[in-house]
């Protein structure tokens, strides 16, 4: 074990609910993001880097999170499964009056979830989002004006 475990449980406690919000996310289907989670702190517990800041270790588990993410939709089993229809849990940041957003928003396809995700809930720049998922930056910008026009064709102007 590379982190000492009062700094590990730590993190744990802190980051949780990012992590699997993330996670959700990504995959949209509770279980994976469980299991997501999961490997995310696993992978932190054999990790041997050195963060500087919470902000850092915050950046290095989403970034994990994403590429675990992945990983999993490249598996064959994962292709061939509908999962939004699985969802069950409503993350604790949405309140009622933003559930129809959140709803719509993990409707889209993936690779617009998670930049509006990212963006929006997690509060990341597009430079940070575009090294997270491992993509350019114009394509971060790219991916949040198309998320933002199908979400304003389906909620009208309100949701703005």
């Amino acid at each position: 074990m590379f982190v000492d475990s009062s700094e590990f449980n730590r993190i744990v406690e802190k980051y949780t609910d990012v992590v699997f919000r993330s996670a959700l996310t990504f995959c949209k289907n509770m279980s994976d993001a469980e299991d997501i989670t999961q490997n995310t702190f696993i992978k932190l517990l054999k990790s041997e880097v050195d963060f500087e800041s919470d902000d850092h270790i915050r950046k290095w588990l989403i970034r994990v999170v994403a590429n675990e993410s992945k990983s999993l939709w490249r598996s064959f089993w994962q292709r061939k499964v509908l999962s939004f229809n699985d969802l069950d849990y409503e993350p604790e940041y949405i309140d009622s009056e933003k559930s129809e957003i959140f709803v719509e928003v993990m409707k889209l396809p993936k690779k617009y979830s998670s930049v509006l995700h990212l963006y929006y809930y997690e509060g990341y720049k597009c430079n940070e989002i575009a090294s997270v998922l491992g993509i350019s930056e114009s394509n971060v910008q790219t991916r949040l004006m198309r998320a933002r026009i199908m979400l304003k064709d389906k909620l009208g102007e309100a949701w703005i």
